[in-house]
């Protein structure tokens, strides 16, 4: 059921004083224009429109708990015509009733029925359209919050989703590297265990974060290189420039790992050289930039990959901010340079 228009304290009290009014205007207008006495009109008012309230009370009960989803005018229109009838009657037999020592004031009474009629069928209408325009706007709400809330909801599991298809995917190259390593340097591979732990303790901390600092990521995107320096040796080296003020920006958790995976797949896989991957994070007016260089032979063939950990980082910074222009990726001669940028908001 849906909140009814007399639940709000302030629309009923304001609704209320309005009623009182109109009984004394009411009152006034018949002993001005019907020539009947004060005492007269006065009861006449008070009867009629009591009477009269409850039938809109009724009518506003009635739809709080009743509304056909069908043809919802007319059957208000019928009920109206109704409770207007069921009104006329009511307030003539009790004004007969309560004054039986004036013949031309109930004269009056039994000739003003059809007046009093179409009063009441006004009155009430007017109340059934009010609650009627009401519980519609009731309903857009409560449709607009559920579409709201399952959108939401849909986001964070598309979010949810999209952060533990990463996991796997490190996870699996990590492990083949510490069973590369367990035979011919158990040390490394016991220290890589060690390091792979202690990335993935804090990854997880991070996965119900929605947002948290540059200074953060950085931290777990350090342990995620150590790891990597483990599987290759010299043939990794990293350069990570920092911009002062830029360690207390917010972002994405987990946003940079794939991207570096990127890098150092892209870099190292065509090579057996050394190669260098410079991570620069800027601080600029509403937002951080966050550059990843890294070097690649545009002669060799390119690796095959799925596309999944630029593509999924698109659509997290999508579904964050909205916005498709905030993961950029420029290709010259032999350097491959994403850049990433993640608007900050008060």
């Amino acid at each position: 059921m849906a909140n009814y228009p007399l639940s709000d304290r302030k629309f009923t009290w304001a609704f209320a004083f309005i009623w009182i009014c109109w009984v004394g205007v009411h009152a006034w207008l018949l002993n001005s224009l019907a020539g009947i006495t004060w005492a007269m009109a006065l009861i006449d008012s008070f009867v009629s429109n009591v009477l009269l309230g409850i039938c809109c009370l009724a009518m506003t009960f009635k739809l709080a708990f009743y509304r056909p989803r069908h043809d919802t005018y007319f059957f208000s229109f019928i009920v109206t015509l109704a409770l207007a009838g069921i009104w006329v009657c009511c307030s003539q037999w009790l004004l007969q009733v309560m004054v039986t020592d004036s013949e031309d004031y109930l004269l009056f009474v039994r000739q003003s029925w059809p007046l009093r009629f179409c009063f009441g069928f006004l009155i009430i209408g007017w109340i059934t359209v009010l609650n009627l325009l009401w519980y519609t706007q009731e309903e857009r709400q409560q449709s607009h919050m559920r579409a709201q809330v399952t959108e939401k909801q849909a986001k964070e599991a598309e979010l949810f989703k999209l952060r533990q298809q990463l996991q796997p995917h490190f996870l699996f190259n990590s492990l083949n590297s510490i069973s590369a390593l367990t035979l011919s340097r158990p040390e490394q591979a016991r220290h890589m265990i060690q390091q792979l732990s202690d990335f993935l303790r804090g990854s997880l901390k991070k996965e119900h974060q929605e947002l948290v600092s540059a200074g953060e990521e950085l931290q777990l995107l350090q342990l995620y290189l150590e790891i990597e320096k483990v599987r290759f040796s010299h043939r990794l080296n990293t350069e990570i420039e920092v911009e002062e003020g830029a360690y207390s920006l917010q972002m994405p958790p987990l946003l940079l790992q794939p991207i570096v995976e990127n890098a150092i797949k892209f870099g190292l896989y065509n090579t057996t050289d050394s190669i260098c991957i410079k991570i620069a994070v800027r601080a600029l007016p509403d937002l951080m930039e966050i550059r990843i260089v890294n070097p690649f032979d545009p002669e060799s063939p390119p690796q095959k990959g799925t596309g999944f950990g630029l593509s999924s980082i698109r659509r997290r910074l999508y579904l964050i901010y909205a916005r498709n222009d905030l993961l950029e990726t420029i290709a010259e001669k032999n350097m491959y340079t994403s850049i990433l940028k993640i608007p900050q908001h008060a």
